[in-house]
């Protein structure tokens, strides 16, 4: 190879010795020539002296700042032969290139896995090394990748610069806004396998699939048990720290699940956001309505083991369970009665506190029980809503049609023990028990004589009174 000039030649000799004369005196870095010691030496200084004629923006290197020029004027001197792609850099081309042929010339020396680009290669080898070269100044959490600084300041900044052109939603990031635009596309490209079910996000379809491999890779490191998602992981985990983060701001009530927290706000609020569709019924709790679609689909997905019966909640289920148990855990504080209910326990203690919270608007007489109180509301209303199936008899409550059906089919249940005698009604039954007792619990107020039956006491009472009703 020849050279116009010696000093050129004796810089090109210099590639094949190694020789490297001019040393930095900062950081010991030597370079073979002296230009690239001067240029070198800007990174310490902070030297810029190539500044761009449009922005501003200087470079410690008279190539970057024509390389940056580009930008502006939008030149891309470099194109790809096959796609005709256009590049501001060289090396750009050179890298793209490798797309098309599948070269990856640079190479991990730990898991020989291959890159296209150089930065990549860098980039990979933060996970090998654990380094997080990249401090984010506001928090100081620390990336492996300068883009993943970048997209995480954006957190602090605000900046959504992907903006969705249907909705004007904006994104910290371009994925998000892809995954996001399927919303309106309805585009689900994840396709499960085993059902067929689509998905628009793959993190959404791995999940799903763990779901018919039976695969719950978060373990609960106190009791064991497993999950699909981290997430819920993360929720359980406060059962055992009793962690509850999620605070409300009206009565500072705290939750474990944010989900959990906006749907008890709406107590507060009185929103009601779950509507069903087939009676326009809303609701606070998105479990609520989906409790009560089974009202309609006659949906009863929780069975009796027992039995076989079938419940629209897993709570009716529990309750009914107890009945095969014969479980009750809940007991009165008074008289120490167990009741499988909870509900149970409750109105039987207005038993003893004489609480009567439901009240007839029509009469303002008070019922213990709110069935009793709308049974009693028929009288007023003149309902008859249960309808005898043989003579079309109505009646106001269903109890009162189930002994009058006994009627028709002569069905007596209830039996004496001690005379065999049949009855219809459980509380005839009990009168007639009275004779075999000599209990006589209804007393005549006048002269304290007794009766077995109440009807008994009621035409003694006429002996007082003069009353002569049958004339």
């Amino acid at each position: 190879m020849a050279f116009s000039a010696k000093s050129s030649l004796i810089t090109h000799q210099r590639k094949h010795s190694g020789e490297r004369p001019y040393l930095c005196k900062v950081c010991n870095k030597t370079f073979s020539v002296h230009s690239n010691l001067r240029t070198h030496q800007r990174i310490h200084s902070g030297e810029r002296p190539y500044t761009c004629a449009v922005c501003n923006k200087g470079f410690s290197h008279h190539s970057n700042m024509i390389k940056h020029q580009r930008i502006h004027s939008r030149e891309r001197p470099y194109v790809c032969a096959v796609c005709n792609k256009g590049f501001i850099q060289q090396i750009r081309l050179v890298e793209h290139q490798h797309k098309h042929s599948g070269e990856r010339p640079y190479v991990c020396a730990v898991c020989n896995k291959g890159f296209i680009q150089r930065s990549h290669l860098i980039n990979h080898g933060h996970i090998h090394s654990g380094e997080r070269p990249y401090v984010c100044e506001d928090c100081n959490k620390t990336f492996s990748l300068k883009s993943s600084l970048r997209k995480h300041q954006r957190i602090h900044s605000g900046e959504r610069p992907f903006v969705c052109a249907v909705c004007n939603k904006g994104f910290i990031q371009r994925s998000s806004l892809i995954t996001h635009q399927r919303v309106h596309s309805g585009e689900h490209p994840y396709v499960c396998a085993g059902c067929n079910k689509g998905f628009n996000q793959q993190c959404n379809l791995i999940k799903h699939q763990r779901i018919h491999s039976g695969e719950r890779p978060y373990v609960c490191a106190v009791c064991n048990k497993g999950f699909i998602q981290r997430g819920s992981l993360i929720t359980h985990q406060r059962v055992h720290s009793g962690g509850r983060p999620y605070v409300c701001s009206v009565c500072n009530k705290g939750f474990s699940q944010k989900i959990t927290l906006i749907e008890h706000q709406h107590i507060h609020s009185g929103e009601r956001p779950y509507v069903c569709e087939e009676c326009n019924k809303t609701f606070s709790f998105k479990s609520s309505l989906i409790k009560h679609q089974h009202i309609h689909s006659g949906e009863r997905p929780y069975l009796c083991a027992v039995c076989n019966k079938g419940f629209s909640q897993q709570r009716s289920l529990i309750e009914h369970q107890r009945i095969h148990s014969g479980e009750r855990p809940y007991i009165c504080a008074v008289c120490n009665k167990g009741f499988s209910q909870q509900t149970s326990l409750i109105k039987h203690q207005r038993v003893h506190s004489g609480e009567r919270p439901y009240v007839c608007g029509e009469c303002n007489k008070t019922f213990s029980f709110k069935c009793n109180l709308i049974n009693h509301q028929r009288i007023h209303s003149g309902e008859r809503p249960y309808l005898c199936a043989v003579c079309n008899k109505g009646f106001s409550q269903q109890s009162s049609m189930l002994n009058h059906q006994r009627i028709h089919s002569d069905e007596r249940p209830y039996v004496c023990a001690v005379c065999n005698k049949a009855f219809i009604q459980r509380s005839s039954l009990i009168t007639h028990q009275h004779i075999h007792s000599s209990e006589r619990p209804y007393v005549c107020a006048v002269c304290n004589k007794g009766f077995g039956q109440q009807s008994s006491l009621i035409k003694h009472q006429r002996i007082h009174s003069g009353e002569r009703r049958y004339v």
